[in-house]
């Protein structure tokens, strides 16, 4: 397996861009801006070869802040957006007409406190998966129909806080539960649950992206607080660690299509945080 990395953002903002959902035509959806004072999360949608004319703003109308994090081949984003008090909300886009997407069933957060709902991947059949969480910081997962505007839960038995990050064409959900003090991944297939422990050395795993062939990609941090990518194999349960040969400590993988393509972000020996596009060639994607 060949692994080629290439950066990309917008250059608005050269110091910060995330890129965190890609479908298989090879567009990407993402951000620019740290969400500091003065410096806010500005969404995006960039088409090949990302050079700045493919850039196309998107954020939801009103917002303060909004991130676009993910994509289907079926002309629909999904991400969240802030308000000027902070409080987060999820959004559907499609063609430009956005739809804003909040769970019944979320309770109302602490006092003092922003409220915090987000969707975070969509599949083809129009279903977003996300999470909200509750006055005790318990993150709790869930799936929305986009043409029914129906809402389900996501558990995952023996844990009191659920993040779902993507779903793909059969269902599949991958997240993350909090185990203590760290993460572990998960994978769901058909009721069927497959915790994710990461490669050997990791401390806390979190899966953030799911193709249909139910390769997985995410994030983990070892001993020494550093954090690297990686992409799983469901049918073999292997997972190969991808570190930016740019990066200074932290690599991110976000999302994943079907075609051998991987977006996330790293951070740079400046300080910066920069988009990451990785081409896996040399496996069946080739």
């Amino acid at each position: 397996m060949t692994l080629t990395f290439t950066t990309h953002g917008d250059s608005k903002d050269p110091t910060f861009n995330q890129l965190l959902g890609i479908n298989d035509s090879g567009k990407i959806a993402g951000y620019f801006g740290s969400g500091l004072t003065n410096h806010p999360n500005q969404g995006y949608t960039v088409t090949a070869p990302y050079n700045q004319g493919e850039f196309v703003n998107e954020n939801f109308p009103g917002s303060v802040q909004t991130q676009v994090t993910g994509i289907n081949n079926v002309d629909r984003t999904v991400g969240f957006w802030a308000d000027a008090n902070g409080d987060n909300f999820g959004f559907v886009d499609h063609d430009g007409k956005f739809t804003n997407v909040v769970d019944p069933n979320a309770p109302k957060s602490a006092p003092g406190t922003p409220s915090v709902q987000q969707l975070l991947g969509v599949n083809d059949h129009d279903i977003a998966v996300g999470f909200y969480t509750d006055a005790n910081g318990n993150n709790h997962g869930f799936t929305y129909n986009i043409n029914s505007g129906s809402f389900a839960a996501v558990n995952i038995a023996g844990s009191s806080s659920v993040t779902a990050t993507a779903i793909n064409n059969a269902g599949h959900i991958a997240g993350f539960v909090q185990n203590g003090a760290n993460d572990e991944g998960f994978l769901v297939e058909n009721g069927k649950v497959d915790l994710l422990k990461g490669p050997k050395g990791a401390v806390s795993v979190q899966a953030l992206g799911v193709n249909n062939e139910d390769q997985v990609v995410g994030s983990f941090t070892d001993a020494k607080g550093n954090t690297h990518g990686f992409l799983y194999n469901e049918e073999s349960k292997n997972y190969t660690t991808i570190d930016d040969p740019n990066a200074n400590g932290m690599t991110v993988v976000n999302g994943l299509n079907d075609k051998g393509q991987l977006v996330g972000f790293y951070l740079d020996h400046a300080g910066n945080t920069d988009g990451m596009l990785v081409h896996v060639s040399g496996s069946s994607h080739s």
